[in-house]
């Protein structure tokens, strides 16, 4: 058994920095000390609320490591292996895995517990659950072996964190869900961290106009050097200046990367007729989208919703990391912000105000 620090949420809007145990992996799990862990808005869903979860619960879910220890029967990984986690395990046998749709695999479950429905973190005798199989916004983790990939010693580990999720999500919406196409148009509402990987997805698939709208200047620079060609700042009519930068006619593939219905209907409006609109932020379980019954089958437009970016993961974290290597994908510059675990607070409400695109808790 281990003594750690974890970021704990108790309930909506309350977590913190706690000392906690974690037992050691059983058959099928292993034992990984966590390297980095991306701060993404699907921890700050699960701490407002946004995302339901079964409190308490350790934060995080987009990390990489090295795996210290392997219970019995794991063969994938062995210690001293960087690996990068998947918050979506790949079973492999039920209906999604088969059908080569792993990114929806039935495994997954949003409960917190391990594979056999126990847990591994505790305090005081108190048993805590951890979010989506992983908990890795801690210094160590238990994880079903399932969950992980083995990657090169000499990827940079906050760049192999970000591919955990937020990459993954965006890179793979263009490039698996949408399928964006050589000299295409293309229009992100929302320049975060996913939005600015499908940013990168839509320049790697040889789109010839890529406009970025958001409400921070900031994040517009960034999106501009990671493959923007054109930027819009939301404070205005977003969807009269991507009519403008295409002629009247709206872009090929609009992409909303915040989870807003009413910047999806802006993204929508902005795609052509005969386009594809994708939607990859997470809204709230209450919220609807709408569609206008005349103009949905009027305007012939492709809605389509993107889980994880379509993600095979044992394939495709990978190749996103070679890309990584080869100069082709810029996940250091998306980095804008490191945090200790102790600085944890902090960097959600940097999260919130909008300070970064992705900051990255890093451990000794």
């Amino acid at each position: 058994m281990k003594t750690m620090k974890a970021v704990v949420a108790r309930g909506l809007n309350d977590y913190a920095v706690e000392e906690v145990t974690l037992d050691p992996p059983k058959a099928d799990e292993v034992l990984v000390k966590i390297k980095a862990t991306g701060i993404c808005h699907s921890d700050l869903s699960v701490i407002n609320g946004t995302i339901p979860v079964a409190f308490p619960m350790v934060l995080g879910h987009e990390g990489a490591g090295v795996v210290e220890e392997v219970g019995e029967n794991v063969t994938n990984v062995k210690p001293g292996d960087h690996v990068t986690l998947s918050f979506v395990p790949n079973c492999g046998d039920c209906y999604h895995c088969l059908r080569s749709e792993p990114y929806l695999c039935l495994k997954s479950t949003p409960d917190g517990k391990m594979m056999d429905g126990t847990v591994r973190v505790h305090k005081d005798g108190e048993d805590i659950n951890v979010m989506q199989f992983l908990g890795n916004m801690a210094e160590y983790s238990v994880v079903p072996s399932m969950c992980l990939v083995k990657i090169d010693d000499d990827i940079d580990m906050k760049a192999a964190a970000l591919v955990g999720c937020g990459v993954t999500t965006g890179v793979g919406a263009a490039l698996k869900t949408a399928e964006v196409k050589p000299g295409s148009t293309v229009a992100v509402f929302g320049a975060g961290g996913v939005g600015l990987s499908i940013i990168q997805g839509a320049r790697i698939a040889g789109a010839a106009k890529i406009i970025a709208v958001d409400l921070s200047d900031d994040k517009l620079a960034i999106a501009k050097e990671v493959g923007a060609t054109d930027v819009i700042n939301a404070s205005g009519d977003a969807v009269k200046e991507v009519m403008a930068l295409t002629g009247g006619i709206g872009v090929d593939y609009g992409f909303e990367a915040i989870g807003i219905p009413a910047v999806v209907d802006q993204a929508q409006k902005a795609t052509r007729r005969g386009g594809t609109m994708t939607v990859v932020g997470v809204g709230k379980l209450d919220q609807k989208l709408e569609l206008n019954a005349l103009m949905f089958p009027l305007t012939s437009k492709t809605f389509k919703g993107s889980m994880y970016g379509g993600a095979e993961f044992k394939v495709d974290f990978p190749k996103y990391l070679e890309l990584y290597k080869q100069g082709k994908l810029d996940l250091d510059r998306m980095v804008t912000q490191t945090y200790s675990i102790d600085e944890a607070v902090q960097a959600f409400d940097d999260l919130v105000a909008g300070k970064n695109a992705r900051g990255v808790i890093v451990y000794d």
